[in-house]
């Protein structure tokens, strides 16, 4: 059985940009080390990997970000990643106290929204242009 969420992995061509955006959403970076070799292209699948590999996490819970940045092979572009219309992964959404205070300090720092505040579900939600064209959605519980 599954006790938790773990992390999720965001391959970014910018990773100064994804580190700033995730820092303000108050991750902190944990570790930042380069992956090659065998073992890693076996497990990754990808044949002469090398790659930037940072993990940035928040606490209580302990959930992690981790940013993939290609030295080699080139990453793959993907031409519909902000469509929330396609197969596959959607977006990802962190729960935040306040998100008015959230959307004012956010767009101040340069953040983008894709969409205006609303309410679901018992939640008001808002979803955010993320690093590469990613989604992410913040939630503030009723």
């Amino acid at each position: 059985m599954i006790s938790k969420f773990d992390h999720v992995t965001i391959v970014v061509g910018d990773l100064a940009a994804a580190r700033r955006f995730f820092t303000l959403l108050g991750f902190t970076e944990k570790t930042a080390v380069v992956i090659s070799g065998q073992a890693m292209e076996d497990y990754m699948g990808v044949s002469g990997i090398e790659a930037d590999h940072v993990t940035l996490a928040i606490e209580n819970p302990h959930t992690e970000v981790q940013l993939l940045h290609y030295r080699h092979p080139s990453a793959i572009a993907d031409p519909n990643i902000a469509k929330l219309n396609k197969i596959g992964f959607n977006h990802i959404c962190f729960s935040v106290d306040d998100l008015e205070a959230e959307i004012a300090r956010l767009t101040a720092a340069g953040i983008r929204l894709r969409n205006r505040m609303m309410d679901f579900h018992r939640r008001k939600l808002v979803f955010l242009e993320g690093p590469q064209g990613i989604t992410v959605e913040l939630a503030e519980w009723h």
